[in-house]
């Protein structure tokens, strides 16, 4: 499997007064190219932002770009961060890789030089300079925190509409509870609510100037407004050849953390099972459920399946008395012995990628602002809306951003 490493470079512009901030962070998706799944490098820069607040802020963030088709999109290692774009325009200039898998940036305008990272398909990268050799027309290139050459022929350039498609816009939400509105107004009904941190895919930004932007989310479409969220822009970029070395490393790392708990989780159920008064837990309502058992992603789906019909509530984590979609993931993996966070965005950098094709019983699906577990026979099972609560739904019902897998 080929993965990319993802990273962010958002940038917040005022009036008047410049102030920087800088801060890291992780994030992560799944890509794939073709039947594989490939990892990416996101770079976000920030373009536009129509709040009224002044200072710089530059964040590296892994996160992913639009996955019409499940695709394009993970994150992986961090590193210090290139641009890809202006903050004037996130399309001028840009190349989108258009190959099958990946393609070799190479350390000088040669097929016989080394490499020094891999272009994946649709990825971007900006282009520096153009060199004729014997074999054909080169491309300088710098894409992430990579910068080499490419053959012309593998990527295309100054195409914004190809640009626009293999990119996400995302508004990130900087305050305490962002509430998604039915309409364009702060009078219209709030129908989903979004902790800080979080981000939205932006589908609509027509109404930007009168200080909304239409954003798709868990409830489906509605506004959010632009004084509480950050606009930016993903693309897929490179991942250098260390980073790769070193995501291959940290993903073998993890599979064996996870397989470790897995294993003490069951041997912790099978202890409790054998005590009868401590087989099972009850919630207020007096329903029992049972210890979870297995060591397996349709374990981890068998023992959330339990608490089906127990309500959403936002920002909450019991399985039994109100938990919100990533509080319930958090939660059934927390049984396992595995630590998840509490976010749905956080949730894209946990364990590792998948593709569509691959997706297995327990495996972590996320969209934009929702996350659930994949329940085998293209269900879903998530904590879902105040009216359904713990529910399955078909796991396609909206845009897969990325697929994460633990066990």
């Amino acid at each position: 499997m080929n993965l990319k490493l993802t990273k962010a470079v958002s940038y917040s512009l005022a009036a008047c007064i410049l102030a920087s901030s800088v801060s890291l962070t992780s994030d992560a998706a799944s890509a794939v190219s073709g039947a594989s799944a490939l990892s990416s490098v996101t770079g976000t820069l920030e373009d536009s932002d129509y709040s009224a607040y002044a200072g710089a802020q530059l964040t590296v963030d892994y996160m992913l770009a639009d996955a019409t088709a499940i695709s394009a999109e993970s994150q992986l290692a961090a590193n210090e961060a290139e641009k890809v774009a202006s903050a004037d325009d996130p399309y001028a200039n840009i190349a989108i890789a258009q190959v099958d898998n990946y393609v070799y940036i190479r350390e000088s305008a040669s097929p016989d030089s080394e490499y020094v990272g891999k272009l994946y398909n649709n990825s971007a990268a900006t282009v520096s300079e153009t060199v004729e050799a014997a074999d054909g027309t080169w491309l300088k290139i710098t894409s992430g925190d990579v910068t080499g050459y490419v053959k012309s022929e593998y990527v295309v350039q100054n195409d914004e509409e190809l640009a626009k498609s293999v990119s996400r816009r995302l508004a990130t939400c900087h305050t305490t509870t962002l509430y998604v509105r039915e309409e364009p107004t702060t009078e219209s009904d709030v129908i989903d609510m979004i902790p800080e941190g979080d981000d939205l895919t932006v589908i609509d930004e027509s109404t930007a100037a009168d200080g909304w932007l239409k954003v798709t989310c868990n409830a489906g479409e509605g506004y959010v407004s632009l004084d509480y969220v950050s606009l930016s822009t993903d693309f897929t970029v490179a991942e250098s050849k260390e980073a790769e070395i070193a995501r291959l490393a940290r993903e073998e790392e993890e599979k064996q953390k996870a397989k470790e708990a897995a294993e003490k989780a069951t041997i912790t159920a099978q202890a409790v099972q054998a005590n009868e008064a401590s087989s099972s837990s009850s919630s207020s309502s007096g329903k029992t459920y049972a210890a979870p058992s297995g060591s397996t992603g349709s374990s981890v789906v068998s023992y959330g399946a339990q608490f089906v019909g127990n309500p959403y509530v936002y920002g909450g984590s019991s399985l039994t008395n109100g938990t919100d979609c990533s509080g319930f993931v958090m939660s059934v993996y927390s049984a396992f012995g595995v630590s998840l966070p509490h976010s749905s965005s956080a949730l894209r950098s946990v364990g590792y990628g998948v593709s569509y094709e691959e997706m297995q019983p327990g495996d972590i699906v996320c969209y934009s602002g929702h996350v659930g577990l994949y329940a085998g026979n293209g269900q879903l099972l998530h904590a879902s809306t105040y009216r359904t609560g713990i529910t399955y739904s078909n796991v396609n019902y909206k845009n897969i951003l990325a697929i994460r897998r633990i066990f």
